[in-house]
């Protein structure tokens, strides 16, 4: 399993994925599909579109990864998470399949999924790539819009570490005829992307082209008010969305630009779009993403990991008001944590915990770190111990900031 053990999970070739596909006769091709990349924001654009989409009446499968708390959470049809009784039949069903080709967890996983949504004659399913696009399991459907949110550097040492080589990549999973999404323009990766998509004479969309968000506000039903303008029709308007990051802004962005594709291929309208968007939470149960705890004092939880990710999330912490900062940190062993590290306001209260994984970071390496920087810092032997202390030490006017890594995020939640 990728998630607990990194590097010896992973398969770099599609060659198990299209033995599974082909031994459950390619189940995908009786639904529609969505298939969303990306270095960060690809988990919110896909529960955005479940959420509209879900509101414009059709049954919507989505499959995203990794999960937080439940491992049912990688499979969802509106919202609702896949039954236990599926996956005990599926694994029982596909014993010896599985015992001979030794799928990894993700593959597994990934087909798993599509058994379901075909069974259960859903009309569309929204498919998160895992790591990178062509070689990803999930690259096995023709989508109707491939979508890819942005590139950034994580996962380098199976991707590539430039951000052309992760592009290319990524840009593995834009098909033949198949419009494709780019959420952000970026000098480095915009040729890469262009060729990949002329090769494949498939219509490419740059959504930052498109629209522009002027700014947002977070109303006291804690909704993020966004305003945006069309930049074709020169027209300015605004939305509602129940995720609270600012980061959302680009997201909300790639998503509207994927429905303007959706559009002329399914019946979604206006009104869809807006209640979607004003209910993803409610509709798909998305968590972790700058998630309230609590108030007095604040707690907010955030699973950004990488290096764009973190810094999104610092801006925001740095925008939220607060008497003092206490940090609940944890990273795993295949990142630059230090650089990770830096990023967080250095005069902050800092407790370290190793995530329970074997792909968690020792305590040591971090505060032997973190005592060359002069942080204030304790280290803790479990997430859950670093997570009371700050709460035992947070004044009311505080805020209590967890993250740094999916798996302590998991843990508090």
């Amino acid at each position: 399993m990728y998630q607990r053990q990194g590097k010896a999970a992973y398969k770099a070739d599609l060659e198990n994925s299209l033995l599974f596909d082909n031994y459950l006769k390619n189940q995908h091709t009786k639904f529609k599909t969505v298939h969303i990349a990306g270095t960060n924001g690809k988990g919110s654009v896909s529960h955005m579109l479940a959420s509209v989409l879900q509101t414009a009446g059709y049954k919507v499968g989505l499959y995203t990864s990794p999960h937080l708390k439940d491992f049912r959470e990688r499979i969802k049809i509106n919202g609702q998470k896949i039954t236990k009784e599926f996956i005990v039949n599926f694994i029982e069903k596909n014993k010896q399949f599985i015992t001979e080709t030794k799928p990894s967890f993700f593959e597994m996983t990934v087909f798993m999924a599509f058994d379901y949504f075909a069974e259960q004659k859903i009309d569309i399913a929204v498919v998160e790539v895992g790591m990178g696009g062509r070689l990803d399991s999930t690259n096995v459907i023709n989508p109707l819009v491939s979508v890819i949110t942005n590139i950034g550097l994580d996962h380098t040492q199976f991707l590539g570490n430039t951000l052309q080589k992760i592009a290319e990549e990524k840009a593995g999973i834009i098909k033949k005829s198949t419009p494709v999404i780019i959420g952000k323009t970026q000098k480095e990766t915009i040729e890469i992307f262009k060729q990949k998509a002329a090769e494949e004479k498939s219509e490419i969309y740059f959504a930052d082209k498109f629209y522009k968000v002027e700014y947002s506000l977070i109303t006291q039903d804690n909704l993020q008010n966004i305003f945006y303008t069309d930049l074709l029709k020169n027209q300015s308007e605004n939305c509602f969305i129940d995720l609270l990051g600012g980061y959302q802004k680009e997201n909300f962005i790639t998503a509207l630009k994927t429905l303007d594709i959706l559009k002329s291929k399914l019946k979604i309208n206006k009104t869809d779009i807006k209640q979607g968007l004003k209910n993803i939470v409610k509709n798909t149960s998305l968590t972790g993403r700058w998630q309230i705890l609590s108030h007095n004092p604040k707690i907010i939880c955030d699973t950004a990991h990488n290096y764009d990710g973190i810094n999104s999330v610092v801006n925001q912490i740095k925008n939220t008001p607060y008497k003092k900062l206490h940090l609940v940190l944890g990273f795993v062993n295949d990142k630059k944590f230090g650089n990770l590290l830096d990023l967080f306001p250095q005069d902050a209260e800092f407790y370290f915990a190793k995530a329970d994984i074997p792909r968690g970071l020792e305590t040591d390496i971090i505060s032997k770190y973190a005592k060359n920087k002069k942080l204030n810092f304790k280290t803790f032997t479990t997430v859950n111990n670093a997570f009371l202390s700050a709460k035992n030490n947070a004044d009311f006017n505080d805020l209590i900031f967890v993250g740094g890594s999916t798996f302590v995020v998991a843990e508090v939640l």
